[in-house]
Parts: structure tokens; C-alpha cells; sequence
């Protein structure tokens, strides 16, 4: 059995419901219309977009170009992270902490999936890389972000309790050990709150989108097992890294709490 096809005709009878999101927003007054149709109207260009770009990249088959659109996929991702911060590290850091986590824990995690458990041909394939790369991505991201911003708003309420466990003689790791603990929990509970629903409430996308194309629902949920592992791998990999790296950074060698190194986010 093969997927039932849609017509563009299907997709503008459905898109009436979120318009009548819109009227209602009108009518009640809730002030989200225009920012309901402006999301909208960028969703359905940025889809039509990518729907292009990768019946482009699958029938490349190129390892160079696969490589180009995951490094595209990951800046995007960076930048939302940074754009999400309460308070954001100055300087390269308010990027960059938040991309090269991601960067670390996706790519080796994707790089675990082609070569040792999906093993395309090419092993590099777009077909596969690239959609495993955006489901992960989009989940590392959600930590991260989350993580980060708990820690850095975090520090700056309980100031007065760090600098009383660092006069004290608490080392930086010590006075911030609570902080990180809560920074590390906020960001793995969208997690853990997923996995906890998935299958007695939600049907994940993922085998969702194979049991409509016809895949047995055994064979579905094998898949989505094995991405929601990765994602559980390269989450909380991705979480540790940036919020050890943050606490690093909002600290010194001589145990102070630097939190002139954090600014309010211009960006948010």
C-alpha cells in the first residue's frame, strides 16, 4: 500500500480551520491574528522551500552537499538558542556555546544511526540524513535553549546565595551545583514529558508518517524507538555540554561569579 496523495486543493480546504483560528482571535480580541497568519504564511513558504531543496539533495546524492544543508540546518538552530535567551553570554558566546553543543551531540549521534543502525547507500544519503539530522536537531535545540536560559536567570535571582556559598569557601563547581542541577532538569523534562505520552496519548510524527505510507505498525515503532533513543542520546549530551559550559563561563578561576559576562538579549 503506498501513501494516498494529497492535492493542493486538500491543503486549502484544511488551511480554513486555521483561519477560523484567526477570526475567533479577531472576535474575542486576543491580538495573535496577524501573528497567527504571519506564521502561517512562513510556514507554507519555508515548506514549499525545503520540499524543493531536498528533491534537489536526494538526487544528488553528494556527500558535499548533504554536508552544506546540515551545516545550514545547524547555524539556524544556534541562532534560535541564542535568540531565546532571557539574558545571553557576551561576545561569540551567546552563539556559540549553544551551536557547538548542538553541533557535537547531533552530529555524532546521526553519525552512530547511518553508519551502525540505518546504513543507507551512500551511508551519507540526504534521503536519510537529513531528515534524522532535523528531528534530532529540533529536540537538542528545545533542551539547549531551555537549559541555558534556566541557568543564566537563575544565577542572576539567586546572586546573593552563590556569592554567600563562594565567600564561604565553596568552590565555583559547589556554589552552582544547585543551579546547574535545575538548569539540566528543565531542559530534559520536554523529554521526558514526550516519551512519558508517547504511544497512550500522542502517535509521534515520525511513525505517524510511515504507518500513512503504508509501513506495517510493528516496523513503525521500531523506528520511532530508535529515533527517540537518538534523541534521548544527543539531548541530553548536548543539554550537559552547554549548561557545564555556561556555569564555566559565568565563573572564574579565582571562584567569582561573573555575571557582568551575561547582557539582556537584544535579540529576544
Amino acid at each position: 500500500m503506498n501513501a494516498i496523495p494529497l492535492t493542493y486543493w486538500d491543503l486549502a480546504t484544511a488551511s480554513l480551520l486555521l483561519a477560523a483560528n484567526g477570526v475567533l482571535s479577531a472576535i474575542l480580541g486576543l491580538g495573535i491574528a496577524g501573528r497567527l497568519a504571519i506564521a502561517a504564511l512562513r510556514m507554507l513558504v519555508q515548506l514549499l522551500l525545503i520540499g524543493l531543496v531536498l528533491t534537489w539533495l536526494f538526487a544528488q546524492q553528494s556527500p558535499l552537499w548533504t554536508g552544506l544543508a546540515a551545516l545550514v540546518m545547524i547555524g539556524f538552530a544556534g541562532y534560535e538558542i541564542s535568540a531565546r535567551q532571557d539574558y545571553a553570554l557576551k561576545g561569540w558566546w551567546n552563539y556559540g556555546l549553544g551551536a557547538m553543543s548542538i553541533t557535537i551531540a547531533s552530529t555524532l549521534v546521526v553519525m552512530l544511526a547511518l553508519t551502525t543502525h540505518i546504513r543507507p547507500t551512500p551511508w551519507y544519503h540526504a534521503q536519510y540524513a537529513l531528515p534524522i539530522l532535523g528531528m534530532i536537531l529540533g529536540n537538542v535545540m528545545t533542551g539547549v535553549s531551555l537549559g541555558l536560559n534556566t541557568l543564566t536567570t537563575t544565577a542572576r535571582r539567586e546572586r546573593a546565595a552563590i556569592e554567600a556559598r563562594l565567600m564561604l569557601g565553596a568552590s565555583r563547581g559547589k556554589a552552582l551545583s544547585g543551579t546547574v542541577r535545575q538548569a539540566l532538569r528543565s531542559g530534559l523534562i520536554p523529554l521526558i514529558n514526550a516519551m512519558s505520552v508517547m504511544g497512550l496519548v500522542s502517535l509521534p510524527g515520525m511513525m505517524t508518517g510511515q504507518i500513512l505510507a503504508g509501513a506495517p505498525p510493528i516496523e513503525a515503532v521500531k523506528y520511532q524507538l530508535l529515533i527517540m533513543f537518538l534523541i534521548g542520546g544527543a539531548t541530553g549530551s548536548g543539554v550537559i555540554l552547554a549548561v557545564y559550559g555556561a556555569a564555566h563561563r559565568l565563573t572564574d578561576a579565582r571562584h567569582r561569579l561573573r555575571l557582568d559576562r551575561l547582557g539582556a538579549n537584544s535579540g529576544h
